[in-house]
């Protein structure tokens, strides 16, 4: 039995998956009178397949991912979803968290009735492992992490991550959205070798396909057939993965060392600016500053057309702006507009 066996819940153990029109033959066919679909040919009048075969193997072949380790979802959103429900019993469980991080993490865990601890990252964003541990008790399944987070840009140390799978005896959830911009490296291969381990990546970043709502879980291969099991039949679309497995023929490399570089030339002229405090050290694709003041600086650069995250409001980035970086062009947009910003 699996280590991870006893973590699951018994509803979700015993459950049956819905068993769809697709999944009850294997080869050609040339008449569907099976699945109710309309026989009108759109190019989308059929159910997309439900196993997403064709984009898994793709992925997995690009990733160096065999297909039995790959999940993929309507965005990261859902696999994230998906880990409570099939982990926490709603108003038993919890799972502990970082702050300030992902906001769906929490939003996940009340859809699902589930307590979280938050656990404050340190000044620096910095995380303390035995201050993350102790917020663990009997009753804790999921522990979440986001590396790079989002939104202090931070990736914690490979080590750190290693050590708290080893030490956590639930599942340990390790968000990679942003890992392509990092020199970190990505857990993946942890992943599958670890059986309480799921990473999450995500095409909407580096691949630039955040319209077509495509995330991945990479984990054991139990874990991904539960998640397979408890998913939505259809939860890809035919026209997402079609649209995906066209993008994915365009190499990213360079595109993420222009952002890489162009995140480096902000880091280094925001500084200037007097009221400017404090520019964060970043793994990812934005910048969190911190400035004199949040709302008046967010209006202005409003008003000049130019839209940033106001994340002031967020525990731990008090008077902090998150700054996205774009084309070289438009990062000249923005610090044209800081030049004028009437202080």
């Amino acid at each position: 039995m699996s280590s991870i066996t006893p973590l699951v819940r018994p509803n979700i153990a015993a459950l049956a998956p819905y068993s769809t029109a697709r999944d009850e033959y294997d080869g050609p066919i040339g008449v569907f009178l099976d699945a109710n679909e309309s026989p009108y040919g759109s190019g989308y009048n059929r159910y997309p397949d439900p196993h997403q075969a064709a984009l898994k193997a793709r992925i997995g072949g690009l990733k160096g991912i065999p297909t039995e380790n790959l999940f993929l979802g309507n965005g990261s959103d859902e696999a994230i979803d998906l880990v409570f429900r099939i982990f926490c019993v709603p108003g038993q469980d919890n799972a502990v968290i970082i702050a300030p991080s992902y906001g769906m993490y929490g939003v996940a865990a009340a859809t699902n009735d589930v307590a979280v601890h938050p656990v404050r990252l340190e000044a620096d964003f910095s995380l303390d492992t035995e201050k993350l541990l102790g917020a663990c008790n009997a009753q804790t399944k999921l522990v979440f992490l986001c590396s790079p987070n989002n939104p202090s840009g931070n990736a914690f140390p490979r080590a750190q991550l290693l050590e708290i799978c080893d030490r956590f005896r639930g599942v340990v959830v390790v968000d990679e959205a942003y890992a392509d911009f990092s020199g970190q490296g990505s857990l993946v291969p942890e992943a599958l070798v670890r059986e309480n381990l799921v990473v999450l990546q995500t095409l909407s970043k580096a691949h630039a396909m955040a319209g077509l709502r495509i995330g991945m879980a990479i984990a054991s291969t139990e874990i991904i057939r539960l998640m397979s099991r408890v998913k939505y039949p259809y939860n890809l679309s035919r026209a997402a993965m079609e649209q995906a497995l066209l993008l994915l023929d365009h190499r990213i490399d360079e595109e993420v060392v222009t952002l890489v570089r162009e995140r480096e030339r902000l880091a280094a002229a925001l500084p200037a600016f007097p009221f400017i405090r404090q520019v964060f050290p970043s793994d990812a694709n934005f910048l969190l500053v911190r400035v004199d003041d949040a709302d008046a600086l967010y209006a202005w650069l409003l008003d000049q057309g130019i839209i940033v995250r106001n994340r002031s409001h967020v525990p731990g980035c008090e008077s902090c702006l998150r700054m996205t970086v774009g084309l070289p062009a438009e990062n000249d947009a923005l610090l044209n507009a800081l030049e004028n910003y009437p202080i």
